[in-house]
């Protein structure tokens, strides 16, 4: 059971990461270590998308191991200009906001954008709500899109080693 939970996390975190960027990481390897890391996160991430919102509307959110380091990201949207934001995982405090302005990052910030649009709920409601459905699991990510006309977040959720992602309707 758990092979399978895990091969259909990988699937939905593969073709979300083709359409949306900001998949969990596809390989055993880059999934430990960002299991290893979340041990540290004192904040959910929930806690962090609203935190960000002092920096813009945020778009997309997620947990991270860059260079070593766990961070919880942010794409925010101010107007028509796009923001990365880093809060803090200890404290919640927004750490950095740097500008989306090319590239990879800009094209799927710009689509998020479109998603959240439409939306009438929040991310941070999203994942509250992904993760109240799901005891004992941890949101990790949540990424909004456009499904049958309707916005939607994919919330990849984390619980010991299992993973799993599910859809919570935005409208």
């Amino acid at each position: 059971m758990r092979k399978i939970s895990i091969a259909l996390s990988l699937l939905a975190a593969c073709l979300f990461g083709v359409s949306f960027g900001w998949a969990q990481p596809h390989d055993e390897k880059e999934r430990a270590e960002l299991m290893k890391a979340m041990k540290d996160a004192k904040v959910s991430l929930a806690q962090g998308v609203t935190a960000s919102a002092k920096e813009g509307k945020p778009i997309s959110g997620k947990y991270e191991v860059e260079d070593g380091h766990l961070q919880l990201s942010v794409y925010t949207m101010k107007g028509d200009k796009f923001s990365e934001v880093i809060v803090d995982h200890k404290t919640g405090k927004v750490a950095k906001a740097e500008p989306i302005t090319k590239g990879d990052d800009l094209k799927y910030a710009q689509e998020q954008s479109q998603a959240m649009a439409k939306a009438k709920r929040t991310l941070a409601a999203a994942a509250s709500d992904a993760v109240k459905a799901n005891a004992g699991y941890r949101a990790i990510s949540v990424m909004p899109s456009i499904k049958d006309d309707h916005p939607v977040a994919e919330v990849t959720l984390l619980k010991g080693t299992e993973w799993k992602t599910v859809s919570e309707r935005l409208d």
